[in-house]
């Protein structure tokens, strides 16, 4: 950062800019907050500090002119995220078999091997279309590509209502989880049978529904659980995702 400051970042699918827990921000020398705005995460909406004119550079790739904002909370063990954003509509290939993400600057010839799904782009959130198959039948939905969610899907009330879901997926538990900003966030979980992305399908994927007052859930979410059972190329520039299940995937 701004050629001194050392950070551990986690590449987050949901997230834009370049965000710094407070904890981190502490640590460093070069960031400088001016400005303060109203940001909104899954909890509810938070007043965020925000740092304009910064210089960030990961490998390779060196970025000026970034904004950097500062939270609560990040991936465990990391100092903040990025996004996608980042790499500027080029080629990103994550291979969790290998743990490396590396940036092409065309195709590169493996995705003739890979299925490629289409993403919905709504202000740099990507979406896909994937299947919750329940007692026999199949319900497609949208999901929001949300890597800094460590479990298996989070389904939105509308879809919950219009599939039915409620009823025919056991609750099994209920969980708190954290945003970002320190909100709290009611989870009920269970597991859906079957889920389906592209053409592979993937049993038993825990499944949440927001509970209390998140009652107005309006996306539903894919997270880790299931994206690291792909090794994933993101052609950024034409909205394609292309996946290929691991080896030994469960």
């Amino acid at each position: 950062l701004n050629g001194t400051d050392a950070l551990n970042l986690m590449l987050h699918t949901a997230a834009n800019e370049v965000t710094l827990t407070e904890e981190a921000v502490r640590k460093t020398k070069s960031i400088k907050f001016t400005n303060t705005d109203k940001v909104k995460s899954w909890g509810g909406e938070s007043d965020a500090r925000f740092s304009n004119g910064n210089q960030v550079q990961i490998g390779a790739l060196r970025r000026n002119n970034v904004t950097v904002w500062e939270d609560k909370n990040s991936g465990k063990d990391t100092d903040g995220k990025f996004g996608l954003d980042f790499f500027d509509k080029q080629i990103v290939e994550i291979n969790f078999e290998q743990s490396r993400i590396t940036v092409h600057k065309s195709l590169p010839r493996k995705a003739e091997t890979y299925e490629r799904l289409k993403l919905e782009n709504q202000g740099g959130l990507l979406f896909v279309q994937g299947n919750c198959l329940l007692e026999g039948k199949s319900y497609a939905n949208k999901f929001l590509l949300h890597s800094g969610y460590s479990g298996g899907i989070l389904i939105d009330d509308a879809f919950a209502a219009s599939a039915g879901v409620d009823g025919k997926i056991k609750i099994t538990e209920e969980s708190s989880l954290k945003d970002s900003f320190g909100n709290t966030i009611k989870v009920k979980k269970g597991i859906l049978p079957v889920f389906a992305l592209g053409k592979t399908q993937i049993s038993d994927v825990s499944a949440g529904y927001f509970a209390g007052g998140l009652g107005a859930q309006k996306m539903s979410v894919l997270g880790g659980e299931v994206l690291k059972q792909f090794n994933l190329i993101f052609d950024l520039a034409h909205n394609d995702l292309y996946i290929a299940p691991l080896r030994g995937r469960p």
